[in-house]
């Protein structure tokens, strides 16, 4: 430790563009969860993609980069096809983790690093055809991932008009994997939910998806959003009399465990290549 930091903390990356408006709070989630972070904007790192090769984690933030004209995600998602191909490639063949939530999602959707793009699958209007605002109860697919342990139930918010996911499949193809949903939009009791616990209609109520390898996740629901207790919406209700709730009573903040997971994976594989290390 020197000055409070962690000198030998993973170090993970978060992408902002013209448009981003959750960089500071996903910022904030990361570090809460142990790791080092370096804020980036687009441009400086089409300039210094090495950079890349420093992290083990990109993170991808919400909000509406280039004021989602075309499309939700598409301006960003064709800078990074065009000037960080190859960059990005390598660092998820390399076991690099990367997670984009709600706008970031839409771009990993577009770049395909996420079941997505032509004929296969795209983040649309929601159905209600306007921006849905509102917390909802997800529960985690059964992938084996650094991100969730299966079945897990999380209550988070939501804030999006374009994340009702649909599936195009090619024809004859098979339909989409359950190991590649990573969430799903829940009643309380965990059953599939429709409309409005089920904010935008999305196919198979998916949420969320993964990569075949675990190692890529994006997701509508905002988990920096979730990382203290008293972000949920109703942790001054919690004591009858209306005084603070005390520590054991405190809502956990789901949202956090989800960076959390993805921060002590890469702190185990740093510590397994240390000992590789020390053994050769």
């Amino acid at each position: 430790m020197a000055g409070g930091v962690d000198q030998g903390a993973p170090k993970a990356l978060v992408l902002r563009a013209a448009g981003t408006n959750c960089d500071e709070e996903t910022v904030h989630a990361l570090e809460l969860a142990g790791a080092s972070v370096q804020l980036m904007h687009v441009n400086a790192l089409s300039e210094s993609p090495e950079v890349l090769e420093e992290v083990g984690l990109l993170a991808i933030p919400g909000g509406f980069t280039f004021g989602d004209d075309v499309a939700s995600g598409a301006v960003l998602a064709h800078i990074l096809e065009k000037r960080l191909s190859k960059e990005l490639h390598a660092f998820v063949e390399r076991g690099g983790l990367v997670v984009g939530i709600c706008n970031g999602f839409q771009v990993l959707v577009r770049l395909g690093l996420l079941p997505g793009g032509e004929d296969r699958g795209a983040l649309l209007w929601n159905n209600s055809a306007r921006f849905e605002d509102r917390w909802v109860h997800l529960q985690a697919g059964d992938a084996d991932c650094p991100w969730f342990v299966p079945g897990e139930r999380y209550f988070i918010p939501v804030a999006h008009a374009e994340g009702r996911f649909e599936w195009f499949p090619k024809e004859g193809a098979a339909p989409l994997e359950e190991n590649r949903i990573a969430f799903h939009y829940t009643d309380e009791e965990g059953n599939k939910a429709e409309y409005p616990l089920d904010p935008n209609g999305s196919h198979r109520a998916i949420a969320g998806l993964i990569s075949a390898n675990g190692n890529v996740l994006g997701m509508m629901p905002h988990p920096e959003r979730f990382v203290r207790p008293e972000h949920h919406p109703s942790w001054m209700r919690l004591r009858a009399d209306g005084g603070v709730p005390s520590e054991e009573d405190l809502p956990v903040p789901l949202g956090l465990s989800i960076f959390r997971r993805a921060v002590e994976t890469l702190r185990h594989r740093s510590g397994e290549l240390v000992g590789e290390s020390e053994v050769s």
